[in-house]
Order: structure tokens, then sequence, then C-alpha cells
């Protein structure tokens, strides 16, 4: 759910606020940090920070591509008017092919019996479809193997139906620098890349640096590089911290509810996994893991600028905080889940590392009902 207007928090239960200011931002710093053209990753509904209007604020940043999962996300940006270069990064049902020629959209191809049902819808499409080769350096997931490219680009350059746009790579562990992984990586890429080079068949466009890979490796940056988390302002792990400047975009809110006075002995939420020591003040928040909020012990939310505890079970809708601390607290007070709240501050990082995940997890777990507020 998309709200397009100034913050109307008393019309809302929970609500994220994305800083569309904050993503133009983090992209100019990619840009200048990296010297080379960004491809924003928008996959999974961006992040969990909202496709549309993500992407539009990504191409008014001056973008030229947007990188997508799976060929229903390019879709919806076309039917959203979002008119620059598109990558699906995955798997394309081969009957969505036509879709994505009629469209202009450019897939991945790894494989000569995906790629020749691409070829062959492509060519009943009335038209040839841009792939881009991915080359599985050291991931182990999608792609050939770089011994393998020549042989494969050289098969794809012959079929009618194809145009052959960029060759790839993904890194595995860009965000452990400490780890010779991507150096390994870069090195087997770079024959790959030699080989095509010398049989005159390399491809225009190189791509291989996720938002770590850019920022950790510069001799894999080549023509293009595809950042995500960190486009969003969030590190791509603990060894690999975002330099000075970036902002993260989303803060996550919701309000007190409900407020009153247990005693002792009382217990709280399904299943009494909390019970009263004494006379608390106990008070619920429109927030539950239906919006996606994990049901775990140990949860804090902030309450007029104090860290709180959850208490009792997260419920599906709803959950309890223990309120002691915060005498002042009213009903209809705004309680913040990620974000800042006077002098404290929850981040996804911090969610993430008392989840026992990372942040892109958090990130992308939040629910669809959950109204997205843009602040421009």
């Amino acid at each position: 759910m998309e709200i397009q207007r100034p913050i109307d928090i008393e019309a809302c239960s929970t609500w994220l606020e994305i800083d569309l200011g904050a993503i133009k931002n983090n992209l100019n710093l990619l840009t200048k940090l990296t010297g080379r053209p960004v491809m924003p990753v928008v996959k999974a509904n961006a992040y969990g920070h909202g496709l549309i209007e993500v992407s539009k604020a990504a191409v008014e940043a001056g973008v030229d591509w947007l990188g997508v999962a799976r060929i229903e996300e390019a879709l919806a940006l076309r039917a959203a008017g979002v008119a620059c270069k598109i990558l699906v990064l995955g798997y394309t049902p081969p009957r969505r092919v036509g879709a994505a020629v009629q469209e202009g959209i450019s897939l991945t191809v790894y494989d000569k019996a995906v790629a020749q049902t691409y070829a062959d819808e492509a060519v009943q499409a009335g038209g040839s479809v841009k792939v881009h080769v991915k080359v599985d350096s050291g991931m182990g997931r999608l792609g050939v193997f770089p011994q393998n490219a020549v042989e494969f680009v050289r098969w794809l350059k012959g079929q009618r139906g194809l145009d052959v746009e960029a060759v790839f790579t993904h890194f595995a562990r860009a965000d452990e620098p400490k780890y010779d992984t991507t150096d390994g990586q870069i090195e087997k890429f770079d024959g790959a890349l030699s080989q095509l080079k010398k049989e005159g068949i390399k491809p225009k466009l190189v791509h291989a640096a996720n938002s770590a890979g850019s920022l950790n490796y510069p001799a894999g940056r080549y023509d293009l590089v595809r950042c995500g988390i960190a486009m969003y302002g969030l590190p791509p792990s603990p060894d690999t911290p975002l330099p000075e400047g970036f902002m993260p975009a989303l803060s996550w809110k919701t309000h007190l509810v409900s407020l009153k006075t247990l005693p002792p002995g009382h217990g709280v939420s399904y299943n009494f996994q909390y019970f009263t020591k004494k006379d608390e003040r106990i008070g619920a928040i429109a927030i539950g893991y239906a919006d996606g909020f994990r049901r775990r012990a140990g949860n804090f939310v902030l309450v007029r600028g104090k860290r709180v505890p959850v208490v009792g079970a997260v419920c599906m809708d709803q959950c309890m905080v223990q309120l002691d601390d915060v005498p002042e607290a009213h009903i209809q007070d705004e309680v913040v889940l990620i974000g800042r709240q006077g002098n404290e501050m929850i981040s996804a990082d911090d969610l993430a590392r008392d989840w026992g995940t990372i942040n892109y997890e958090v990130l992308c777990g939040l629910a669809d009902r959950v109204p997205r507020i843009y602040i421009k």
C-alpha cells in the first residue's frame, strides 16, 4: 500500500516512512565512490521500500538501469511508466519472453536449453530479446563456468531471436574482505573476458559488483555496479560498513493503542509467556508478526524516546510493551520499531542482530499491508 501525500500518522495503524531523498543521496554517493554508473537493484519490492516509487526516484537521480529478480517486477515497472533499461537477474518463464520483447526488458541466460526456449519465443513474438550472459565465477548458483563462456557466447550469437547485450557474474563473499574468495572470482571472470575478447565476441557491457563488491573491490567495478542494500542506506555486513554520508531511507512506526495497569501475576498475551511481577503498566501497540515483526522474545521499541521491552508473545496484529519507565506515555503516542526517536535509535541492523539474521531479511519481510509513506 502506498500513500503519496503529507504524512498523516493519525490515519495509519502502522506505517513505513520512506525518504526518497536519502535514496537519491545514496545513489549519488555510490556513483562518486565507484566512478561507475549504478544499476539500482529494486527486487523484492525494492527491499521492502516500494518498487514503483523507489524506481522512479532512482530514475530521477539519473540512473539508466534497474535490476529486478523476476519478470513480474519488470512488467510492473513498465506498467507504471518506468522507461529505463531493466534487467531481470533471475529465471524468466519462456511464456513471458514475448512480453520482454515487447517491453524492451533484458533477460539473463545461463543455460543452452533455457536460452533456446527464449530464442524460440522471441522469434514467435516477431523480434529478439536482449540477454545478459551469466558466468558462475564461484557463487555456485546460476551461470556457465568461466571455461565454457566462449563456447556459450558464440552459440548464443548464432541464435536467431537473441541479442547478446552483456556478460556478468556475481560475488559470493564480497562483504567478507578478509577472505580471498572475491579476488579469485575476479581472476576467473577476467580470464573468461580475455578469452571472449580474443575471440572477438566480448559483449560491450560487463558488470559484476554488488554493494559490497562496489565498496571493497575496485577491480570488480567494470562498466557498471549493481547496488542494492547500500542504496537503501544500510551496510552490506558488519565487515563492510558504509562510508560517511549514507543515510537509512526507511523508518517503521506504529501507535500505542491501549494502556492499563495489570496486577501482580497477570499473564500477558498468548500462552502467558510473561507474567507481571507487580503492578505494571502494559501497553498494546498496533503491530504484529503479520506486519513483519518477528514472534520472538527480546524485542524492543521506542516510546517517548525511551527503549522499552516487548513482553509476552507477539500476536498477528498487536503486541504488548512494558511502560513502567515511561509514565508520561499516552494512547496514540508514536512508537518506533526502526528509526530514531529523541536521542535513541533502533536500526534494521539492530533488529537483524536480535533476530539472528541480516538486515536484508528484516527489510524484505516487511508486509505489503503496511502503508509506505514517501518523503520526497
